[in-house]
């Protein structure tokens, strides 16, 4: 039998109560991974907690709570060898309904979160070595007409992994950063927006049906990606993208 892919490996996943976060978190903790797990639902991770899990509530656009919980994963384990910059908000609208409101609520959670998250993993990360994976979309690499606010951010958040990857790479840091691009998965957040269309079944099958493989990706399809990026197996990639959406923009 193998040995676990992340023994031992100290991994800090934001958004983890649900959706993607929460299936990269039980895979993560398969694999032999020691865990800090946070979100703004705090209930939502209380499995992990009964479990000996250090679980911490954490809103990711407050600056001071990054610093605040990268030190706690310090005091518990002594370093930081992972970072799931995984939290994140889907919000719908134009260039003409879309509000300002709406934009820099988008880009505080989606965006700026991430160049937080990779700061605070940077400053620890550093010198010893280590993996940031951000999860973007293919929002993030093609357009959407209804989601300007969070192509904006999705896009933002492909090419600060690119910047973070070389400045590591070049200071010869040994920090690692990619980022993984889902389509339409079946999580929590995209099932409320399918549940306020107009016909809600005809939607689905949409999103099914945009993709080649004809059908919705599964969360734990999306965390198979992200603990390879966190793993040693990827120890030569960097700066790149893993797009996880059934060929989607391969079209």
């Amino acid at each position: 039998m193998s040995a676990p892919r992340l023994q031992d490996k100290v991994a800090l996943i934001t958004g983890a109560a649900g959706g993607i976060g929460r299936a990269c978190a039980a895979l993560f903790e398969a694999e032999g991974a020691r865990l800090v797990l946070t979100d703004l639902d705090i209930s939502g991770l209380a499995a992990f907690a009964e479990r000996g899990v250090l679980t911490l509530a954490q809103d990711v656009t407050d600056e001071g709570r990054w610093r605040e919980v990268v030190d706690a994963a310090l005091s518990r384990f002594g370093r930081l060898d992972v970072l799931v910059n995984n939290a994140g908000v889907a919000i719908v609208g134009n260039i003409e309904t879309a509000t300002l409101d709406d934009w820099r609520r988008c880009q505080a959670i989606n965006s700026e979160s991430v160049f937080l998250g990779c700061r605070e993993a940077v400053r620890v990360m550093k010198g010893r070595g280590g993996s940031i994976v951000n999860i973007s979309s293919v929002a993030g690499i093609i357009g959407d007409a209804q989601s300007v606010a969070y192509c904006a951010s999705k896009g933002a958040v492909r090419l600060t992994t690119k910047s973070v990857a070389l400045y590591c790479a070049r200071k010869g840091y040994g920090v690692r950063c990619n980022s993984v691009h889902p389509s339409f998965t079946r999580t929590a957040m995209v099932e409320g927006f399918i549940s306020t269309a107009r016909d809600p079944e005809r939607l689905r099958d949409g999103l099914a049906a945009a993709a080649p493989l004809g059908r919705m990706g599964e969360p734990q399809e999306v965390a198979a990606a992200i603990l390879y990026l966190a793993s040693d197996e990827s120890a030569f990639t960097t700066g790149a993208e893993i797009v996880v959406d059934g060929g989607l923009t391969a079209q």
